[in-house]
This record gives structure tokens, C-alpha cells and sequence, in this order.
């Protein structure tokens, strides 16, 4: 453990007996979690891609199991998909009808220029406990979750980030979110401290869908065994608005506008033969509202199994360290953060996969290695420790951008050493991609695998789907083949005139890229009818495709933690593109 961890046993020993009694929920707690819940607006029985909820929502398991389990609407899927919302992913098999193409999973990559933001002010070198127990401090500017967004009237990236190992809660903007400044604020006068205090896991929210401006931001931070909550109206200036129930250390909470809620991600740890975190869930439609659980409330929600691969040197089965997420275009993203072991010589050398959600709460993860890794050279910025920073990630043009903290640490030690930020990088969309199988996959990522025969190569075929909109488009690379695309009717015949023959072949390597056909305009005369896609790809690699109702290609999905050329938290096409 490190020794923040270590100066902190009376809450560590807390947690193992409080995630002792949480590992199961009694059935006398179904009535109380009912109730708790009742405040909430009527669960709807269907979501915008068409899955039913089960009820009650959440469910309620009674453990988690070491196998991966399916999530239900991968094993029961909608008749209709409807795709309105968002662009289309192939994270999963659930718009897939059939398919020749294969599955390649992509990891982010590195910015080279590494950490953006590292600790350079006397109260990010502070270290309380270094300086109380005279040993070596550990220098700290990073994000332990906390929240990176783009703020759009001010046209501005802001970053709130732990300042000081253990210490505060600090603030810098940037106007590229390369180059970051650190304002010299009031609250602590000449700092860029906005809360001040010892502090643990804290999570920073910019709510562009609040209608009272004094409550847009919204923090809440870990102390004391419970989450202390503030708003306020410019991320600077903070105002109590009260605490949660009993949770564990590392707890962050998201907002799910797929439902318009919000979800705390409540720690949990088990102390069943081995000690183990996992994740519980609670929501609610206010973040300040409803959240007085009892410790054994909150149910069970994720946690790591044993397809998550261990370290060798270490040996142990891995754990759910975090988990944070955001909603974007069509999905629940989230960011996993494996815990796979800590020696006495190296500070936890904890990674992040990805992992992906169409109902809000049960997780697909078809990709099990590290998405956000660890360095294995000492001395790298990121050796010892890798979290994802909270909004997960922005859309800067053509790539998304994830901020991540990341610990040097100290060799022969479990110090964490100097943390600092750094930023890592991403195809828009470029999760999962489908590959024609003469794509070139020698690109050193071994992660592909064949999802089900089809009858003619180079093909995808969608379940049926259903939309409003009139213009498709593409996320393709298609640079050294092509693609083009008919519309099949729910017997799999073509639609005249939308056949292949008559699509306009895209021959491009594009994120955002109209499919057209000859004869007919657009898609309007299909808006509301079942239909499907047939996709023909050669050399290529296709990431996504959306029927979107303008001809600028707005994909009315969510747009994670913003980004320059977004008005809102959705793509409406409403504000000016880079």
C-alpha cells in the first residue's frame, strides 16, 4: 500500500468491515431501497435504443460472480433498434445481425510530450505526512478523478486536480489543453486552491444542463467516511450543500443523461478469504438529493473477474479500484481502474481498461487489457500508477482526449513519487473497429477477433433499426479500398434505389464522412421504417455510422466532457465545428 494508505488504517480497517456487511443485500432491504428510490421520476419500461429495464431498477444482486456475466440486452435484444440518439458503435454484437468483418480493439495513445501538468507551486510539493513523519515527500498535480471539461461560453478547458499529495483542490484552465495556466485565485489568496484541506477521491462535475446557475459545478469529495457535496456557480467559488451516506474512499459519481440521472460510484470492499473492491450504485435525479444511505443500501453494481489478467510478479486476482464514466453519442463509457497487485518496491502499478453500457448499469468489457497503461520503463511519468480523470474524455476535432494522473513513483519503495498529469489520445469513435479482412492489421495491436460467418465477404448487416433522420454517415478509414452501403427492408431485400450499385463509394479516411447513392437525395422517405444497413468494405476499417437529420452530419449523441465546437452535452449541429 502507499502511504497515504498507511497513515489512514482506522479508515481502511472501517471499509473491510463495512464492505464485509454491504457484500450482500438482505432481503429486508429490498422494502428500504424501494423507498429510498421512491422520490425518483417513474423508471421508463423502455430506453431510447429500445431495451426494456427489468424491475426493480437498479437490480438488486446478492454477489458478484468470478466469471463475466452478459449483459441481459446482449442475450435479449431488441426486436427494433432505434438510432436516433447518438452515433453507432460496434463496441458489441447488439446492432450486428451478421457479419464477415472482424473486431479490432484500439488503445489510446500517449501524448509524447508528457505530463501536460506537474507540480511546481510550494502547495503542490507539500506533503503533509512526508513532513510530519520526516521522509520523502511526494509532489502532486493531478487529477484523482476530479473532472477535466471544456467550458463553451468561455470557450476555455478547465481541470480541477488534487494539489499536494493528499492536500487541496486546485484549478487551471487552458485555451488548447496542452499548454495549462494556474490562475492566482482568491479563495486562498494568491493560489490556484478553490477547496482547501486534506482530502482523498474527489470528482468535479460542469452540469451545462443545470437551469440554476449558482449550483453548474458540482463537487464531491471524499472525507471522513462519507461525501462531503458542494456547488457553485464558476468552479472557484464553492458552497456546502451537505454529504451522502457512509462510502468508501475512492467513491466519484457521473451524470447519466440517458436517463437523466445521476449515479454515485460507491466503493466497496470485500474481506472474504482475500480483499477485494468492487463497485456499488445508487442514483438519483438530484446529485444533492436522496443520497442518506444506509452503508448496506446501495447496490451491488462491478467488479473485477477473472478474465481480467493478473500481473505475473504480483499473482493476485485483480479488483475494481474505480470506475468512472460519461455518456458518449450512443453509449455509457467507462473507464476501469484494475488494481493487479503492490509490492513493497513499487507503488501499485493500477492501469485502466474500458468497458461499455447501453442500459446504464450492466457492462460489456470484450477488451481486457489495458486501455490506459503503466509504463514499464522506471522513471516514466506513469510507472508506478495510472487513473482516468472525472468526464473521461473531451472530443477535440477528429480525436478524443483523456487526462489521466499518473504517479512516477520510487524505486524500491511503494512511495508514489511526483505526480503529475498527462494525456493520452484517440481515434473520435475509435474504440472498436470492423475490418474487412484484408485490412491491414499488422499494426501491432493483436486484439481482433472474428464476431460470425456471413455469406459474402467484406460485409456487416445490422439487426433491424429504425430512425427519423435522412442523411448517413460514416466513421471509416477507407484511404487504400472503399466502402459503400444498401438499405435492406426487414426480409433482407434491397430498397430501390439503395442498393450498393448505385452508393456513392467512399474511398477516405474520415470521422465524420456522407454516404449517398445516386438516384435518391437522402434517406427521408425511410425515416420511420424498419429497415437495415448492409455495409461492403474493402481494405478498410469502419468505426460508426449515424442517420443524422442535418447534412452537417449532427449525431444528436452525447459529447462526453465537451469540446470545442459544442454548444451542449449533445452534438445538435448547433454550434460552429473546428
Amino acid at each position: 500500500m502507499s502511504h497515504l494508505d498507511d497513515r489512514r488504517v482506522d479508515r481502511r480497517t472501517f471499509l473491510k468491515a463495512a464492505g464485509a456487511a454491504a457484500l450482500f443485500v438482505p432481503a429486508r432491504r429490498a422494502a428500504a431501497l424501494g423507498r429510498l428510490l421512491a422520490p425518483q421520476a417513474a423508471i421508463p419500461a423502455t430506453l431510447y435504443n429500445g431495451i426494456r429495464l427489468a424491475q426493480p431498477w437498479p437490480p438488486v444482486h446478492h454477489g458478484l460472480t468470478p466469471a463475466p456475466v452478459t449483459p441481459p440486452y446482449l442475450i435479449d435484444r431488441p426486436a427494433v433498434v432505434p438510432i436516433d440518439v447518438g452515433r453507432q458503435l460496434f463496441v458489441d454484437d447488439f446492432l450486428v445481425e451478421e457479419t464477415s468483418l472482424t473486431r479490432s480493439f484500439h488503445r489510446a495513445a500517449y501524448y509524447p510530450n508528457n505530463p501536460v501538468l506537474w507540480p511546481t507551486t510550494k502547495w503542490e510539493n507539500y506533503d503533509e505526512y512526508a513532513e510530519r513523519t520526516k521522509t520523502r515527500p511526494n509532489p502532486a498535480a493531478m487529477p484523482f478523478s476530479d473532472g477535466v471539461f471544456y467550458e463553451p461560453n468561455e470557450r476555455t478547458f478547465k481541470m480541477w486536480y488534487m494539489g499536494g499529495y493528499g492536500q487541496n483542490t486546485c484549478y487551471a484552465t487552458s485555451r488548447d489543453g496542452i499548454a495549462w495556466d494556474k490562475p492566482a485565485l482568491d479563495v486562498v489568496a494568491g493560489t490556484n486552491i478553490v477547496a482547501r484541506g486534506g482530502r482523498d477521491s474527489s470528482t468535479v462535475w460542469l452540469d451545462l444542463t443545470e437551469r440554476d446557475r449558482t449550483r453548474r459545478y458540482k463537487m464531491a469529495r471524499w472525507n471522513d467516511h462519507y461525501m462531503e457535496l458542494l456547488a457553485s456557480g464558476d468552479g472557484i467559488h464553492w458552497r456546502a450543500m451537505g454529504r451522502t451516506g457512509l462510502t468508501g474512499d475512492r467513491t466519484t459519481f457521473f451524470y447519466n443523461p440517458f436517463r437523466g440521472v445521476w449515479v454515485y460510484s460507491l466503493r466497496g470492499e470485500s474481506t472474504f478469504g482475500e480483499s477485494g473492491r468492487y463497485r456499488r450504485y445508487w442514483e438519483t435525479p438530484d446529485l444533492f438529493a436522496n443520497v442518506a444511505w444506509r452503508k448496506d443500501e446501495p447496490v451491488l453494481w462491478a467488479g473485477a473477474d477473472n478474465a481480467d489478467p493478473r500481473r505475473p510478479e504480483f499473482n493476485v486476482p485483480s479488483e475494481l479500484y474505480n470506475l468512472d464514466c460519461v455518456a458518449y453519442e450512443s453509449v455509457l463509457l467507462g473507464l476501469f481502474t484494475i488494481f493487479r497487485g503492490e509490492r513493497t518496491e513499487r507503488e501499485k502499478p493500477n492501469d485502466v481498461c474500458v468497458g461499455f453500457s447501453r442500459d446504464g448499469f450492466h457492462w460489456d468489457r470484450p477488451d481486457r487489457s489495458a486501455f490506459l497503461p503503466v509504463s514499464e520503463h522506471v522513471g516514466s511519468w506513469n510507472w508506478a500508477n495510472v487513473q482516468s480523470a472525472g468526464g473521461c474524455c473531451l472530443i477535440v476535432g477528429d480525436e478524443l482526449r483523456f487526462y489521466v494522473s499518473g504517479r512516477r513513483g520510487v524505486p524500491g519503495t511503494n512511495d508514489p513519487g511526483v505526480c503529475s498529469t498527462g494525456l493520452a489520445t484517440l481515434r473520435r469513435d475509435g474504440f472498436v473497429s470492423m475490418d474487412a479482412m484484408d485490412a491491414m492489421n499488422n499494426d501491432g495491436e493483436p486484439r481482433v477477433r472474428r464476431v460470425a460467418p456471413a455469406t459474402a465477404p467484406g460485409t456487416l448487416t445490422t439487426r433491424p433499426i429504425r430512425f427519423s433522420g435522412r442523411h448517413l454517415f460514416v466513421n471509416v478509414d477507407a484511404a487504400a479500398g472503399e466502402l459503400r452501403v444498401e438499405v435492406l427492408d426487414r426480409e433482407g431485400r434491397t430498397i430501390a434505389p439503395f442498393s450498393a450499385a448505385e452508393c456513392s463509394p467512399v474511398r477516405a479516411n474520415s470521422t465524420r464522412v456522407p454516404m449517398t447513392w445516386s438516384a435518391a437525395a437522402d434517406l427521408a422517405r425511410l425515416a420511420g421504417e424498419i429497415v437495415r444497413f448492409r455495409f461492403h468494405l474493402t481494405r478498410g476499417r469502419l468505426y460508426a455510422f449515424w442517420v443524422s437529420p442535418s447534412v452537417d452530419g449532427a449525431s444528436r449523441g452525447y459529447v462526453a466532457a465537451g469540446g470545442p465546437g459544442f454548444s451542449g452535452i449533445v452534438d445538435d449541429g448547433r454550434a460552429g465545428r473546428r
